[in-house]
């Protein structure tokens, strides 16, 4: 309603107005920033302001005419429009109008200042030259600093924000600024006490009437705790990325390490069986498979004990024999001692087990590993070893060596039993004219034709040896003389009795033994050796094909038992037929 013809103001009306403005003014700088925020713009604060300067101004001069009141009334009436006040309900359509649209926006700029100083964040206006013009009083609870202070400073950005950051944070601010489009991203704020603290930004242009920038908008939102939050989030992934990668290269090395284990295990011929504590396979190698006469493709994995026992009783000589050797290694921790299983095709195989230790579950551990090995051909070399040891190679029959050993071990046990032990020195007669006119091989023939052969006469706890060239004995434990005279008898008969023909002669030959006892001849290996060689050579010098017995130890004077000798020895050639018969060769 125009003012033209209306009661000039009064002065009171006029007070009322000035200390309106003087309000307004205080808190119009304020009032901006949220006022840009709700959309009002910046041009109606200017025209409120310069409605109401005009309005005290035609109070103080009375009517200046017509036109200045036309235009307070239109500011007002603009910024009532744009939402700026909100006239009180009731409010009379009089002279007063004017002076209730001011006190109205003194309200609403009060409450916009109220807000503006509770705002969390930051807010703060640039001018179009980039200079901070307002800020709000969240900034001191940011960064330490007083409104005043940033607003005193010459360059808010040297001011308040991090050097990492004023490059960047300058080129965004001036991008705005010319682009008119807003920019969002994250910087430092620099705090008095020299800390660091995150804000998230939006930087918006303020625009006047006509479209133009007028100037910038800051929002800053503080962002610390959720930096900091990442910050410990990024450290965490770089902890589970090491944890991760140190277990990846534990994993792979570890994997190296089984196939290296498990190429080991494939390339040696021991095999190899882990079980776990519920008595499952969890591994074998190749070897495994081949001494127990597995399938090669066969899988074992996953089998249990009771299983691999039904794959195998085939094969052994005594099933439950080794089943029970089994269920007690299993009932104990300790290393198992080697242990010997017979096969039936002839095989020996020998068997350790042992617990594998886990410190996680004490002795019980976390199974047990067995290994076998087929010794079947080291026993076998060992056996040869042994009688090549022990054994005359010509004969077979056991040499020297094995009598001394022999001797010793009766000889003990006798005093040990207080029974007698028994020798028999054989010593041949005419075995070198043979080896002379006929040759080693004839030599040889006889030898192992007379060990054949007396090897049958001899009993079986008697034993055979060839102590060198022609001399033989025999060991008789738990000796009877009268047992022990029939047996030289029978060596002395059948020794004769042997028939040979080299290249169309025959030949034949006989033995000289000599009977010693112990204790009764002698009270050692030594001297009943001797006291059998003294009554061998009796017995050659009495005519030879004969037995003596040795003389007692005692001061006795020489008494020997000669047998007389036997009929001569048949000449006639045993499954020979050609030439004339002859008597054997010469004696030695």
């Amino acid at each position: 309603m125009p003012l033209a013809g209306r009661a000039p103001v009064s002065g009171h009306a006029r007070l009322l107005a000035m200390a309106v403005l003087a309000g307004i003014g205080a808190g119009v700088v304020a009032a901006m920033a949220l006022a840009v925020d709700l959309g009002w713009g910046v041009v109606p604060f200017a025209g409120l302001l310069g409605a109401v300067a005009m309005y005290c101004g035609l109070q103080r001069g009375g009517e200046r005419g017509s036109d200045e009141q036309r235009r307070l009334e239109n500011g007002l009436t603009r910024m009532a429009a744009s939402g700026v006040f909100t006239l009180p309900a009731g409010a009379a359509k009089d002279a007063a109008e004017p002076l209730a649209r001011i006190e109205a926006v003194a309200a609403e700029l009060r409450r916009l200042r109220e807000v503006a100083e509770g705002v969390h964040g930051v807010e703060a206006l640039f001018g179009a030259g980039l200079r901070l013009e307002w800020i709000s009083p969240s900034i001191e609870r940011l960064t330490g600093r007083l409104p005043a202070e940033c607003l005193a400073a010459g360059d808010f950005v040297d001011f308040l924000v991090h050097d990492s950051d004023r490059r960047y944070c300058q080129r965004a601010m001036q991008k705005v600024l010319e682009s008119g489009q807003g920019e969002d991203f994250e910087m430092r704020f620099l705090h008095e006490q020299g800390k660091v603290c995150w804000v998230a930004c939006r930087w918006r242009p303020l625009h006047l009437e006509d479209g133009s920038v007028a100037g910038l908008r800051l929002s800053a939102e503080d962002i610390q705790g959720r930096k900091e939050a990442e910050y410990k989030l990024l450290e965490t992934v770089a902890q589970l990325r090491r944890a991760q990668a140190l277990s990846e290269n534990y994993l792979m090395r570890s994997n190296d390490e089984r196939l290296r284990l498990s190429a080991l295990l494939n390339v040696i011929r021991l095999g190899t069986l882990f079980m776990d504590r519920d008595h499952r396979v969890l591994y074998y190698n190749r070897a495994m498979l081949d001494i127990w006469r597995l399938s090669p493709g066969e899988n074992l994995i996953g089998l249990r004990d009771v299983v691999l026992e039904s794959k195998v009783v085939g094969l052994l000589e005594s099933p439950e024999a080794y089943f029970d050797h089994i269920r007690q290694i299993v009932a104990r921790q300790e290393v198992s001692a080697p242990f010997e299983i017979h096969l039936k095709d002839g095989r020996v195989l020998t068997e350790v087990s042992a617990v594998v230790e886990d410190s996680g579950h004490g002795r019980r551990g976390i199974g047990r590993v067995w290994i076998y090995e087929d010794v079947t051909e080291q026993r076998s070399i060992a056996r040869k070893l042994v009688a090549m040891a022990e054994r005359d190679p010509l004969t077979n029959l056991y040499n020297r060596r094995r009598f001394h050993e022999e001797l010793e071990r009766l000889l003990a046990d006798a005093e040990r039993r207080h029974v007698k032990v028994g020798l028999l020195a054989i010593d041949l007669d005419g075995f070198k004219p043979i080896n002379d006119a006929f040759g080693h091989q004839a030599g040889d023939e006889v030898l192992v034709t007379l060990a054949r052969e007396v090897g049958g006469i001899i009993r079986r706890n008697e034993l055979f040896f060839r102590l060198g060239g022609d001399e033989f004995g025999v060991l008789v434990p738990d000796a009877d003389e009268d047992d022990l005279i029939e047996l030289a008898h029978r060596i002395v008969e059948g020794i004769g009795a042997l028939r040979f023909v080299f290249g169309g002669r025959p030949a034949g030959l006989t033995a000289s033994l000599g009977i010693a006892f112990y204790p009764d001849h002698a009270c050692d290996g030594e001297a009943l050796i001797a006291a059998a060689d003294e009554a061998m050579y009796r017995s050659k010098r009495e005519g030879r094909n004969r037995w003596s017995v040795a003389a007692a130890v005692q001061g006795e004077s020489a008494r020997m038992s000669i047998q007389a000798p036997g009929p001569a020895p048949d000449a006639s050639p045993v499954l020979q037929v050609g030439e004339s018969r002859e008597p054997p060769t010469g004696e030695q």
